[in-house]
């Protein structure tokens, strides 16, 4: 499929808004839970969530090909939109490493930790913003629409918070917050499906002097319906989980499919890439 060769930018995407998703989750944690060897486990995980978003910046500058394209694309801030994205992301990557170190250095008390947190949170959601924008590029009609919004912000609900939810559940009668998450997935997978549906009928009436999209992406109800079992599958070990919250095979397994599925639409979404006028090579 013509999307496997943008899989350093799937890799990227997938994972970044993953991460932002669960880094909100576990900052929603940390306001509420005043027991400190909780917290204690919960900077161990943004630790694991800042190797992830490692994971995916080296692969966006492998897309780039050279880590000097990516400081160059940093020359238009405020002008472009690539570069709001990689900076709005540098600063939010700083800004959870840093709040990280000082947390588990024990010198950050609890009002400077939670503003950080905020600050940190509110930068992770203009990254977010900045990565669907790059997208709504007005020669692409395939990404200039609300599809790719609606698609790239349920990323950060269904893999982040799967994400989180699995990394944060433990036996504890405090985090009652992080059992009812699997009803908010379940609840944007069945969003995400009438997307994928209303999006599939809206392919056909997207062409151009020289192609059509629903061509570039034939086995684009397959992929989906592939999606979208792997996350019913993935929600379902979800609800399991709130009665077996030790079962770390399951959880594996939650994050697996997630992340799976979701880099299956992201494939399908790189696919879809077609300019107005112009032919699309294979």
């Amino acid at each position: 499929m013509n999307g496997l060769h943008e899989l350093p930018l799937v890799i990227f995407t997938v994972l970044a808004q993953s991460v932002v998703g669960a880094f909100l989750l576990c900052s929603v944690v940390l306001f509420i839970t005043q027991d400190k060897y909780y917290r204690v486990y919960i900077h161990k995980i943004i630790f694991g969530l800042l190797v992830l978003l490692g994971v995916g910046f080296f692969s966006s500058i492998m897309h780039l090909g050279s880590p000097f394209r990516a400081l160059n694309s940093l020359n238009r801030i405020g002008s472009s939109m690539l570069s709001n994205e990689i900076a709005s992301g540098a600063l939010f990557f700083a800004l959870a490493g840093s709040y990280w170190l000082l947390a588990i250095s024990g010198k950050l008390q609890k009002m400077l930790s939670d503003i950080w947190l905020v600050s940190t949170s509110i930068v992770g959601i203009i990254f977010m913003y900045m990565m669907n924008n790059v997208y709504h590029i007005s020669t692409v009609p395939t990404w200039n629409n609300i599809f790719t919004t609606w698609n790239f912000y349920l990323t950060v609900i269904l893999g982040g918070l799967s994400l989180g939810y699995v990394l944060l559940l433990v036996e504890r009668s405090d985090v009652n917050i992080i059992r009812r998450i699997p009803v908010i997935v379940a609840v944007s997978l069945l969003f995400a499906a009438v997307v994928s549906v209303y999006q599939g009928f809206e392919l056909s009436s997207i062409k151009t002097s020289v192609q059509q999209a629903r061509a570039l992406v034939p086995d684009f109800a397959i992929l989906t319906a592939v999606r979208m079992l792997l996350l019913g599958i993935a929600v379902s070990l979800m609800f399991y989980l709130v009665y077996y919250p030790r079962s770390l095979f399951v959880k594996v397994m939650v994050g697996c499919f997630i992340i799976i599925a979701e880099m299956i639409g992201r494939v399908l979404f790189y696919a879809l890439h077609m300019t107005s006028g112009m032919a699309v090579g294979s």
